[in-house]
Formats: C-alpha cells, sequence, structure tokens
C-alpha cells in the first residue's frame, strides 16, 4: 500500500513451525542483549525507533577474512534500510537500501559520498540473492547473479592501513541521517535469510524484548495481528471535492474481526467506525447515531463516501448499498473530520486517541480519493506489517 504520508515502524524474527519461516539459531540472553546466528530468518520491519538497527554486530577488522557478504530478501515494500557498515566509529559507512522498489547504495569515505541506485526492482514479494563486496576502490552488488551494480571512489588521500572494528547492521543505520547524500523513507517490511556476512561466525546482537516473525508466504497487503492500529491526521489527506472524499477498503471481511476504520474530530467522540464480526459473519457501520449492518457476502471491496449532507455506502461494483443523512444533532464534528480530525486503521479511537478493538485480519488495499495508503505514514503505529499479510 502506498500514500506519500509516512512515519513508521520495523524489525524481525528467528522461529520455527509451519506458520513460520525456516529454521534459525535460538537467540540466547546475553546481558541485556539477546544474540542470534547471523544466518537465521529476520523480520526487519519490526516497531522500533524508525532508523534504530534491528540486530547488529561489532569485530576486530584482523578478524575480517572475505570481502563478501551474500543473503536473500524478501519484500512488498519500496523502501527502507537493509545493510549498513561501516569502520573508523562511523566516519566512513556504507548503507543499501530500497528506494521506490530499486537499490540504493550510499557510501562515505574519507569525507567524499557517493550514492548509486539501479538493478532490478526487488519489492515484488519474491525471494533475491544479493550479494555485496568489495573490490578495491569499487563497492558491487549483484542480485540473483545479474548485472552487478557497480560503485567506484577513489580517494585523493593515499589509503590508510584500517585498523580497529567494523560494524555492521541490519534495518537501520548508526550514524546521524543528516550524513545521507540521499534521503530515504527507513522502515522495511521485509524479511532476510541465509545471511553469509564477511565469513563471520561472531553472533549478533538485539536490544528487542521480542522479535516478530517472517511468515512463511506472504500477499500484498497491510495485517493486522490484533495488537495495534494505526492513526494519521485526516488533514493530510487530499482536499474533499463537491463529490465527497471516498474511502475504499478490499480484502477477505469474512476473515477480519474488529476495527477496521475510525474517524473522530477534536473534542468529540467516534463520528463513524466500520466493525467486522467473524463469528457472525457481519460488517457494522456506525454513523453518529444510525447503525448499519451488512450481512457478510461475497465481496471483496467496500466503499464508503463522505459528502457534506449525506454518507454513502457501496459495495463491490458500486452497488449501492445505503444512504445516510447527516444530521447536525446526531453527527456533531462531521464537518470538522477531514480540517482537523483522527482517521485510525485498525482500532477504535477513543476521548486521548488511544485505541481499542484492534483489528485482526489482512486489508489488501485502503484508498483515499483513489490513492493507496500506506500504514508506514501514520502518526502512531505498533504491530502493523505494513505491506505483506501472511497466506
Amino acid at each position: 500500500m502506498a500514500l506519500n504520508w509516512k512515519t513508521i515502524a520495523g524489525c524481525m524474527l528467528l522461529t520455527l513451525g509451519i506458520t513460520m519461516l525456516g529454521q534459525g539459531a535460538d537467540g540466547q540472553e546475553n546481558g541485556r542483549s539477546t544474540v542470534f546466528s547471523g544466518s537465521g530468518v529476520f523480520y526487519l520491519g519490526q516497531n522500533r525507533d524508525m532508523w534504530r538497527p534491528l540486530i547488529h554486530i561489532a569485530v576486530n577488522l584482523s578478524e575480517i577474512t572475505s570481502i563478501k557478504s551474500i543473503f536473500q530478501l524478501r519484500t512488498f515494500d519500496p523502501d527502507g534500510t537493509v545493510f549498513y557498515g561501516d569502520t573508523k566509529s562511523g566516519e566512513d559507512w556504507f548503507v543499501l537500501s530500497l528506494k521506490e522498489g530499486f537499490p540504493l547504495m550510499q557510501i562515505s569515505k574519507e569525507g567524499m559520498l557517493l550514492s548509486v541506485t539501479g538493478g532490478p526492482k526487488l519489492n515484488d514479494g519474491k525471494w533475491h540473492t544479493l550479494e555485496v563486496s568489495n573490490q578495491g576502490k569499487f563497492v558491487v552488488l549483484v542480485v540473483d547473479r545479474t548485472q552487478p551494480l557497480v560503485a567506484g571512489l577513489q580517494p585523493k588521500m593515499k589509503e590508510e592501513t584500517l585498523a580497529g572494528a567494523l560494524r555492521l547492521a541490519l534495518g537501520g543505520i548508526l550514524i546521524n541521517t543528516e550524513k545521507l547524500l540521499v534521503q530515504y523513507k527507513p522502515q522495511l517490511d521485509g524479511c532476510v535469510r541465509e545471511g553469509n556476512w564477511l565469513n563471520l561466525s561472531s553472533p549478533w546482537k538485539t536490544e528487542e524484548e521480542e522479535m516478530w516473525p517472517c511468515h512463511e508466504t506472504i500477499k500484498q497487503g497491510s495485517y493486522f495481528p490484533g495488537k495495534g492500529f494505526a492513526v494519521f491526521n485526516s488533514s493530510v489527506f487530499p482536499t474533499q471535492t463537491e463529490q465527497g472524499i471516498n474511502i475504499e477498503f478490499w480484502g477477505d471481511f469474512s476473515e477480519m474481526e474488529g476495527t477496521i476504520c475510525c474517524i473522530k474530530s477534536p473534542g468529540h467522540g467516534p463520528i463513524f467506525h466500520l466493525m467486522a464480526n467473524k463469528s457472525t459473519a457481519e460488517i457494522t457501520l456506525t454513523f453518529g447515531a444510525e447503525i448499519l449492518v451488512i450481512k457478510q457476502q461475497v465481496f471483496k471491496r467496500l466503499m464508503v463516501t463522505f459528502q457534506t449532507d449525506v454518507l454513502r455506502v457501496r459495495l463491490d461494483g458500486f452497488e449501492s448499498r445505503a444512504m445516510i443523512s447527516v444530521n447536525e444533532e446526531s453527527h456533531a464534528g462531521y464537518s470538522d473530520i477531514w480540517a482537523a480530525g483522527s482517521l485510525s486503521i485498525g482500532g477504535l479511537l477513543g476521548e486521548d486517541d488511544t485505541g481499542t478493538q484492534f483489528l485482526t485480519g489482512c486489508l489488501e488495499k485502503i484508498q483515499i480519493q483513489g490513492e493507496n495508503l500506506d500504514m508506514d505514514l501514520a502518526v502512531k503505529e505498533m504491530s502493523i506489517y505494513s505491506h505483506s499479510c501472511p497466506t
């Protein structure tokens, strides 16, 4: 899902079982950190500070026996940090990320900055093998053994023999974001597996208390596991037109449970919310004092149109399902919901914008005025896989 409004979250897990992907080394407590084998399976989109790495490692440069790192990546997300490395405590550094689906390499060396973008698009939900190597003055990225993406850098000063520590990180960076030559959206809803990082055998560390699972098979969408929701300032959405504002929800509503959407204006309770009940096979729309119950049929698309004096509900093929007139008494605050209101996906808003009745299920697509909504752009976001759903 993709709109031009964004804030974030991210991370990963190593796990066994039918619903999880592959098998990795078990995490072990080491003081306040948990350690993992770098060859495990990791989910990079876990909710945390948007730039902070999920896992990281620091080793002495004397331990390096290889100039190459090989791993597999899978994602539907077009933007986010994959892999970071540095020396000289972050003075010289390298970042591999995705921007609009394409690999982006950024390099800082001896005070010079370089960026290069290219290669195939990687956000197709398939596993891709990436190989990153340092070959003298060149950094080379090879994707699925295809034509390499090569970045060359010739420092003016004679290179000194490196000593000290090498730091590596997945899912985040260890430098100030102002040092980046190209800015991008940092959090990546994606998985990494089968990593061989410079042939190192040392364990990687994380400060996360819990690691999120990497699902075995996925489809495009946003997955809500029933633990959190996303909140948006409605003022950032496209301006209302004479035809009103359309919100469309796509997915298998018979498999959803909890709050799909909620809208409120300042100083008022929720004026609109949409709930799914899996056990009764019903979708309940509440608009002020009005309640509309839609018996679950085989429909995959639900559109709600907010107009000045009426709210319209349509199903697949835009078959008109209901039309509710706006009443100032029962719909107090309706005129302000798009200028200064809050819109949540996956939770029912309270007076302080905290959420309850969290959604469990997959929204394959959410569109506002025909533009895809990206969960990463939320003001508040918790426990949501922003671009992928388990299948």
